[in-house]
């Protein structure tokens, strides 16, 4: 059957710190009920501003769970992860700070070039990483240097990781343990009913093309690692591709919001577990903390920020990176 891939690009250009804090529609939870309009034109956020506390919280739940892959990988002692693309090279402590990151990232011209999220190493390569990376000026520096000059450093990874995140308890989805049967939508082929509720890996159809050519162009694999509060799931890039040029994964178009308003529509493709490999369970699970961010008037936005926790990589994810 003929790939599903690149029929269904309905994104428009958009700055990268909006793209990368845009919320799924059908993810955002949080309401402000019996307020028609709420006006955020005097937020201290410069040009673009957050409209509400949905995009804060993907801010914040996009570094926590990078930053707990990176610290899973790095405690098992055998493998070493750094934050390589954008969102996880950015900073961590500050919503303005990020901001601001990304409107230095578009005035280097490189705002749009897509490169995974994560790098992981043998950590018998850990001396290496940890000079190139002092050399440059710290991980935070990498988005802004050309990738034909971080070609020493990418060559040592066994795989580039895309990291995804979902604020679900994997274990008590509906669907959860619902074994696959055969779908009339699939052509008789194994799935599950288009509105089953479980944990998925979700690759986006406007990531997919730039990640290919990556990992094309690097000779590197690409893996997603998709998290969850209570586990993750792993699934190589590969794979994916062939999952839906086989017809056994189909594309979902949702529509996504982004934080200065705009509504775009994504085809994104989303991986029942069951294809996946079990990549880590929650050893130590987050809290989740009230926070804030206060504007040059006084207004103040609250919302809820995840902070702690720990994931400990599964052994079957440690065959995967140990068979690469």
């Amino acid at each position: 059957m003929k790939s599903n891939f690149g029929k269904l690009n309905m994104t428009t250009e958009m700055h990268p710190f909006e793209r990368v804090l845009s919320v799924s529609t059908e993810d955002i939870e949080l309401e402000l009920r019996g307020i028609t309009e709420i006006s955020w034109a005097d937020f201290w956020l410069n040009p673009r501003k957050l409209r509400g506390s949905d995009f804060l919280m993907r801010w914040s739940q996009g570094v926590w769970s990078e930053k707990r892959l990176i610290d899973a990988v790095n405690k098992t002692g055998e493998f070493y992860a750094i934050a390589y693309g954008p969102s996880g090279t950015a900073p961590t402590d500050d919503v303005r700070a990020f901001e601001l990151y990304f409107e230095r990232l578009e005035a280097a011209g490189l705002g749009n070039i897509k490169r995974p999220d994560l790098l992981v190493f043998r950590n018998s390569d850990k001396e290496f990483v940890d000079e190139f990376l002092n050399k440059i000026g710290g991980e935070e520096e990498l988005p802004f240097i050309t990738e034909d000059k971080l070609q020493p450093l990418v060559q040592k990874a066994i795989i580039a990781v895309e990291c995804e995140n979902s604020l679900w308890v994997a274990e008590k989805m509906p669907d959860y343990k619902t074994p696959m049967k055969a779908q009339k939508r699939l052509g008789g082929k194994m799935g599950l009913a288009k509105t089953a509720v479980l944990p998925t890996v979700i690759i986006k159809e406007e990531d997919r093309i730039p990640l290919n050519k990556w990992q094309d162009e690097n000779k590197i694999p690409i893996h997603v690692w998709h998290v969850f509060f209570d586990r993750a799931y792993g699934l190589s890039f590969v794979e994916a591709q062939r999952l839906v040029s086989e017809g056994l994964i189909l594309p979902t178009e949702q529509v996504f919001q982004a934080p200065g308003g705009a509504t775009t529509k994504k085809a994104i493709y989303k991986y029942y577990y069951h294809y996946a490999y079990p990549l880590g369970v929650a050893s130590e699970r987050p809290q989740l903390i009230p926070a804030f961010i206060e504007d040059k008037n006084g207004h103040i936005l609250p919302y809820v920020k995840f902070e702690g926790g720990s994931l400990t990589i599964a052994d079957a994810a440690i065959n995967v990176l140990n068979q690469l």
